[in-house]
């Protein structure tokens, strides 16, 4: 006689839009991994892979910084947004701290995504709460704790 199954919770599903400028960026299922491991169910957001010229302006443009950055986020609520990743600063800064590419790519957009959960690393105990959500979210990925690899560095 079969037997019933339990019903699976309904959960939202999230939609992830990867727009690599670049094509010496991870592949997009990667990138959508990441994304997906800290993104809450039902969220909408964008990973655009970008060059230096696009990061500059971008970080000029809304924060008043005269210099391409590694990530930036575009919240639009708490479960909108766009992430923009600058794919030239992102492999320089793996090179320096001596990690593998596709770590730094994995701790910048769980990084990115948190930012539009609405954390924040202003204050000290803002910046370590977003730390200890970044580390476990990245050993789920299967990834070591980009914070202790950084201390082994200095």
């Amino acid at each position: 006689m079969p037997t019933k199954s339990t019903p699976k919770k309904n959960r939202p599903r999230s939609s992830i839009v990867v727009q690599r400028m670049l094509p010496a960026a991870p592949p997009e299922a990667q990138l959508r991994r990441y994304a997906r491991a800290a993104l809450r169910p039902g969220s909408a957001v964008t990973l655009r892979v970008v060059g230096a010229a696009e990061a500059k302006r971008l970080n000029a443009g809304y924060r008043g910084k005269a210099h391409a950055t590694n990530v930036l986020s575009f919240c639009y609520d708490r479960r909108r947004g766009d992430v923009v990743l600058c794919h030239p600063v992102i492999r320089r800064e793996a090179k320096a701290q001596q990690k593998a590419l596709a770590a730094h790519y994995a701790h910048l957009v769980v990084h990115g995504i948190l930012h539009l959960r609405g954390h924040d690393h202003a204050r000290r105990r803002d910046a370590a709460r977003m730390e200890r959500a970044e580390v476990r979210i990245l050993r789920r990925l299967g990834f070591a704790d980009p914070y202790a690899e950084l201390a082994a560095l200095k």
